[in-house]
């Protein structure tokens, strides 16, 4: 993947009225690059790639296409295509023509229109027999396939996508995240991708940008976001969390409401905030003795995830989540819990 930008934000801000939309965001996105946009609803995600599609224009700051400003470019003419959450297919044209449309517009011959059509719908896994399919007939994951044949057949240097998944049934959605990838791979081209969904983000991004409140708080690869989060916002927004209220005393940690001490992470000094850890770096305390402060409860719940399970534990007015590979050994219901001071963190918050 190339390290030029292709796409840079320079202190974009978008208010409405009074309203502020997204506030000072800055970002290179690299060619060929996957970048996904996440965030709860209102934090901002869909002004911002409205901006960056042409639909809105920035209130400040500037948007920069291959060193170029273009702020002021409308969509149309931009080298660039969003693929909607609607999807916005023809209903009364076939399959083929569909994806030929914008090839039509350009002005090329039927015969071109159809083969290059036909490499696009190959691209997007859907087969070439399908272009006289009345697109009305096609399934959803079908007519996924075919908004993104379309916007391959448009070959522009990026590709938008506006939630375009999240109207699927589970088993559908998770095998087009990876064709989505895959394709992504496939062409080189650079994709802008927004959701909501963790899951979404963390399978098919190359890097990702959580947004909150209008402003982009943290971007980094998936895996660094999740591992190490700048703020309890962006923890508890990628993935489950469990949460102890913490002060300082002596060096360590306090947690009232258990009356017990903890270890600060490593690398940090002891401050009265937020002590978080996640389910998977939770155990069970086996008999060996403990590195850390020990938590007891009362296991309340499981919940089966595929070959993970999730166990509940409840310890006074807290409820814990310690999550274990499925084959292994059940905990007693009277659990004692700890975890490692390197799988926590410690937030002001």
């Amino acid at each position: 993947m190339s390290a030029t930008p292709i796409l840079q934000l320079d202190k974009v801000d978008k208010f409405f009225n009074d309203v502020v939309a997204v506030e000072r965001v800055t970002l290179d996105i690299a060619e060929g690059e996957f970048f996904t946009i996440v965030g709860p609803s209102g934090s901002g995600k869909t002004t911002l790639i409205r901006m960056l599609v042409g639909m809105d224009k920035p209130t400040n700051g500037d948007i920069l296409l291959r060193g170029e400003r273009i702020n002021d470019v409308p969509a149309n003419q931009r080298p660039t295509c969003m693929v909607f959450q609607s999807l916005a297919l023809f209903p009364h044209m076939s399959v083929g023509e569909n994806v030929a449309y914008p090839l039509k517009c350009r002005g090329l011959d039927k015969a071109a229109r159809r083969k290059r059509a036909e490499e696009c719908m190959l691209l997007a896994h859907l087969p070439t027999d399908y272009y006289d399919r009345p697109v009305t007939k096609c399934s959803g994951g079908e007519r996924q396939r075919v908004a993104l044949a379309r916007a391959l057949a448009f070959d522009p240097d990026i590709l938008f996508f506006d939630e375009p998944l999240s109207a699927l049934d589970y088993k559908l959605k998770k095998l087009l995240e990876k064709e989505l990838k895959d394709i992504q791979r496939e062409t080189g081209k650079t994709f802008i991708y927004i959701t909501h969904s963790l899951e979404e983000a963390m399978v098919m991004s190359d890097r990702i940008g959580v947004m909150n409140m209008g402003r982009m708080v943290q971007i980094g690869a998936p895996r660094d976001i999740y591992r190490a989060p700048k703020n309890r916002f962006v923890s508890e927004f990628m993935g489950e969390v469990n949460v102890l209220p913490v002060k300082a005393e002596a060096g360590q940690l306090r947690c009232e409401s258990l009356d017990t001490l903890f270890k600060v992470p490593p690398g940090k000094e002891a401050i009265d905030g937020t002590l978080v850890v996640r389910p998977e770096d939770m155990r069970f305390v086996n008999g060996a003795e403990p590195e850390n402060g020990v938590v007891a409860g009362e296991g309340f719940n499981e919940y089966l995830l595929g070959s993970r399970i999730q166990y509940q534990v409840r310890a006074g007015e807290m409820t814990f989540l310690v999550e274990k590979q499925r084959d292994s050994a059940p905990p007693e219901v009277q659990s004692k819990l700890t975890f490692s001071p390197e799988n926590s963190m410690l937030f002001a918050e």
